[in-house]
């Protein structure tokens, strides 16, 4: 989930802005979800020849300490939390309203300031993008592998944000690094989001791209047969959630699912909920603000949809990869549900990355430990396509 927040009174948020904009960035949670896929590798591209290659890249130092509700936190994950800080206004998230947020300065634009900050450049993608409708009001962003002929392996991607906020744009970083790394076809998926969409929306259209790759992965390059679903946050939800609709509604099981920092428990007392409750970006009482605008009453909670950990039944789903972060309230809902389905008969692979926030997984060219997850993640990934 992304959480920075523009003040339209506060000089340095706007400055910042206008910075990101130069680099072929605006505000990402500003754009819609189904922006043209050539803007998308205009971004990159500009960013690329915009960044400056004349010096080898400065170490990533924080300027302060570190905070207290992080006292463990690595340099580099500092420096991303402090530009953050730096371009957020000082009203707490879940003060504001979904459209307000929406607008703001995402960490993903913190991450390409920090990149600006310290020299480190952003090589071009060799990926090519295109855009398709996946059902009615569902488009995807589909990155393939450039001069590829296929057949290729296909994973469905559904990004974070809570179902409420940020947008294909916010994780085009993390869709990149394991397109790149994998060799495989990704479908990003930009489901209707909440509160204009409620509980189930997300999760219906969610399974209905699911549905559309298998139906037309060779129209796009893609193995039918070879398919795997990933997400970040609210996505590695929906990633999950997939993969019981598909096994309930007599679907093609996904052959992986990589779950990236997955909310799986509407519960909000686990032991990294309270280690974590102020962390940033993303904070307990903002997780509330999240559930109180998807969810249409506090019932839908403890739909195994929602609270993962609860579902009564997890045999027979999809090998898994479950990644958490340590500074992050979601951490112990995320291990508790590989644990779920390792006891369930399910090869499990899960690594949490101690000194990290929640977002960190797209901050590869910055954070080293998102560097080692998308590699384990892409490497997870690969295998089970082969």
């Amino acid at each position: 989930m992304t959480s920075s927040f523009l003040s339209t009174t506060r000089p340095a948020s706007l400055a910042a802005a206008v910075f990101l904009t130069s680099l072929g960035f605006s505000s990402c949670n500003s754009k819609p979800t189904e922006q043209a896929a050539d803007i998308t590798q205009q971004t990159a591209d500009t960013t690329a020849a915009m960044a400056d290659t004349s010096a080898a890249p400065r170490p990533v130092k924080p300027a302060g300490p570190a905070p207290a509700w992080a006292p463990n936190i690595g340099p580099e994950m500092q420096t991303v939390i402090e530009k953050l800080a730096s371009l957020q206004g000082p009203t707490p998230p879940e003060q504001l309203t979904p459209a307000e947020v929406r607008k703001a300065p995402s960490a993903t634009d913190a991450t390409m300031a920090v990149m600006k900050d310290f020299g480190i450049p952003m090589p071009p993608s060799p990926l090519d993008t295109m855009s398709r409708e996946v059902a009615p009001g569902v488009k995807a962003r589909i990155y393939t592998p450039k001069g590829a002929t296929g057949p290729l392996p296909v994973v469905v991607y559904y990004h974070g944000g809570g179902w409420v906020i940020a947008n294909l744009d916010t994780y085009d970083p993390s869709v990149r690094a394991l397109a790149e790394q994998t060799g495989a076809i990704f479908v990003s998926v930009a489901y209707r989001q909440a509160p204009e969409n409620k509980f189930p929306t997300a999760h219906n259209d969610s399974f209905a791209a699911y549905q559309w790759v298998l139906k037309n992965a060779a129209s796009i390059k893609g193995d039918p047969k070879r398919v795997a679903v990933a997400g970040e946050s609210a996505g590695g939800n929906l990633a999950a959630a997939v993969c019981m609709m598909a096994r309930d509604k007599g679907a093609m099981q996904p052959k992986h699912q990589l779950l990236v920092y997955p909310i799986a428990d509407y519960s909000m007392n686990t032991p990294s909920y309270q280690k974590n409750a102020q962390a940033k970006p993303l904070s307990k009482p903002f997780m509330g603000w999240f559930f109180k605008h998807y969810l249409r009453t506090p019932a839908d909670g403890n739909s195994p949809m929602i609270s993962l950990v609860k579902a009564p039944n997890v045999k027979g789903l999809a090998p898994a990869t479950v990644i958490t972060a340590g500074i992050d309230p979601l951490m112990s809902e995320g291990k508790a549900y590989a644990d779920k389905l390792q006891a369930a008969g399910i090869a499990v692979k899960y690594q949490n990355y101690d000194n990290v926030t929640h977002e960190f997984f797209g901050m590869g060219a910055v954070v080293p430990q998102a560097k080692e997850a998308q590699a384990l993640a892409a490497g997870e990934l690969k295998n089970a396509l082969k």
